[in-house]
């Protein structure tokens, strides 16, 4: 009964804690990445103030679920170092409470905080993704060719004796609406025998819809015209499987696509270690809590040692560098996602478990 009660209580410290850090580390980012965005985008034509704080909003829960796993690691510091201080897990251990028995209350909250992650957070992060990159292009209108995309898309087609090659600046609706496409056509012997540069490429149903076109053929005077309609047999969920990026695709979305990827022989690497790393997204936050009470158990009444504390934050700074590393591994197929996304965490969780049983039990 009274472990009972003393769990419960561990829990909501746990839990208190852990929102007033989600309230302070959501204002803090909420206000750096506001004035990044007013920065960077407030010479744009379509730029507002109530538009920057808009984007920002939605753009928070991705940046809120990029810092969850040092949200847990600090949580669990704090709450650790404070029952130390005042007496509270002295008292526990005078009771004959083992380190693994008071330890499941933050553990089980680590868990319920990526459970969350993965469920909540991440469909919210992803939606207010795609939103952003709309507000953006809407701003930049006949400038969104100025922003520097870090990877430009690219489709080739062939229909019939047709063949081209379909670039853009930026994609939206999924994937299915190009801004700012480019389409070179080739003849049969690979020679270009036309370009067109449109200000947006639509696909409808059996066909390109180009608007705002320039047409450019070797040798003579560019043509513009208004709308152009270019036959294609590329299908619509072919080309969101292609074009749609892995972090604007919420969790509950990833396993139907990978499938539908897949049926189309597009490459799933980035699709699956996303989808494994949310799902080890709980272990590696209890991973965290790990790391915070390897550094935290030990009894101090007035100061917690600097430097296991600066310990404890490298570690769990090192094991957040190491999971995106392999992550961008797996993304590119150089690893297996599987073990991109689990190994680091499983093995962060027998390394910090072995560290409490050495401590703990000798």
């Amino acid at each position: 009964m009274m472990f009972g009660t003393l769990s419960r209580y561990f829990f909501r410290r746990y839990l208190v804690t852990m929102g007033w850090f989600l309230i302070g580390v959501s204002a803090i980012s909420f206000l750096l990445d506001f004035s990044e965005t007013a920065g960077r985008m407030s010479g744009l034509p379509g730029y507002t103030i109530g538009g920057g704080i808009l984007m920002t909003a939605v753009r928070l829960p991705l940046i809120l679920q990029q810092t969850v796993p040092f949200i847990a690691l600090f949580v669990g510091m704090t709450v650790l170092i404070g029952l130390n201080r005042k007496y509270e897990l002295v008292v526990t251990r005078a009771a004959g409470i083992s380190v693994w028995q008071f330890m499941f209350p933050f553990i089980a909250g680590s868990l319920l905080l990526g459970l969350l992650t993965m469920t909540a957070l991440n469909p919210l992060a992803a939606w207010g993704q795609r939103q952003a990159l709309l507000v953006e292009s809407d701003w930049r209108g006949e400038n969104a060719i100025l922003r520097k995309a870090p990877q430009i898309p690219w489709l080739r087609q062939i229909s019939g004796r047709d063949d081209v090659i379909i670039g853009a600046q930026t994609v939206q609706e999924n994937g299915t609406k190009l801004i700012d496409a480019v389409l070179i056509h080739f003849d049969s012997r690979g020679q270009v025998i036309l370009r067109q540069d449109a200000a947006t490429a639509k696909l409808e149903d059996g066909y390109w819809q180009l608007n705002t076109v320039v047409e450019r053929k070797p040798g003579e005077i560019p043509v513009r015209k208004a709308s152009v309609q270019l036959r294609t047999n590329l299908k619509q969920d072919f080309v969101q499987e292609r074009l749609t990026a892995p972090e604007t695709i919420g969790f509950f979305d990833l396993s139907n696509r990978i499938a539908a990827a897949k049926s189309f022989g597009i490459s799933t690497k980035a699709l699956e270690t996303q989808f494994n790393s949310l799902l080890s997204q709980p272990l590696l936050l209890v991973a965290m809590t790990f790391i915070a009470a390897t550094v935290s158990l030990k009894f101090s009444r007035f100061n917690q040692s600097r430097s296991v504390i600066l310990g404890g934050i490298l570690s769990g700074f090192m094991l957040y560098v190491i999971t995106v590393l392999v992550k961008a591994f797996g993304s590119s197929g150089v690893v297996p996602p599987f073990v991109a996304t689990w190994i680091p965490v499983v093995v962060a969780l027998a390394l910090g478990a072995t560290i409490l049983l050495h401590q703990e039990d000798g």
